[in-house]
């Protein structure tokens, strides 16, 4: 019996990377997993890679509308979530002075609003106990050039975790914030 047996989680960004290679640890250790991703066809090999105890969902996490709809089905389908890992984001390198208003909203559309969006719209679904892992980065830690926003949006993460595990203390809910570097995909 692996430690997940009977736990449902979610994974943003599943299709791919970290999210990929996290969706198939948790169901080897006998989750059931629902993984999101932008892309259909990525998602669909995703799920056959995983192989069993997966289901793929359609969503852009910066979309409020495509979040209500993956919580209308993982409501549907399961009734609760015991594991989220917000993981979908991404960044682009932009030194500053090339620091454009189309790149600073799509990088803190994903990595912030979307990962708030995400967690906030899941409360309903998490009992107590339940656990949050939000996809940080030691770039909020450790400067890099020309990576200054998505640096920004890391940052935001990590302060989420710290205040939001005093906001679900209450309901025994764990928040942990994690901050790999450099992950060749």
């Amino acid at each position: 019996m692996g430690k997940l047996e009977g736990k449902i989680a979610l994974v943003t960004g599943g299709n791919s990377g970290i999210g990929l290679a996290t969706a198939k640890q948790f169901v080897a250790e006998g989750a059931y997993v629902y993984i999101t991703g932008r892309r259909q066809v990525e998602l669909d090999a995703a799920v056959e890679a995983i192989g069993k105890n997966v289901t793929a969902v359609q969503s852009d996490v910066s979309n409020l509308a495509d979040l209500d709809r993956l919580f209308a089905t993982i409501k549907q389908e399961q009734g609760h979530l015991d594991i989220i890992f917000a993981n979908a984001g991404g960044g682009q390198i932009a030194p500053l002075g090339a620091i454009t208003e189309e790149h600073f909203d799509k990088t803190f559309n994903v990595n912030v609003k979307g990962l708030l969006f995400t967690v906030q719209k899941a409360l309903p679904l998490l009992p107590e106990g339940a656990s949050i892992i939000l996809n940080a980065s030691i770039t909020s830690i450790k400067g890099t050039p020309a990576f200054s926003v998505y640096s920004a949006t890391k940052a935001a993460v990590r302060s989420f975790a710290r205040n939001w595990i005093l906001d679900l203390r209450e309901r025994k809910i764990r928040v942990n914030a994690i901050s790999p570097g450099v992950v060749p995909t």
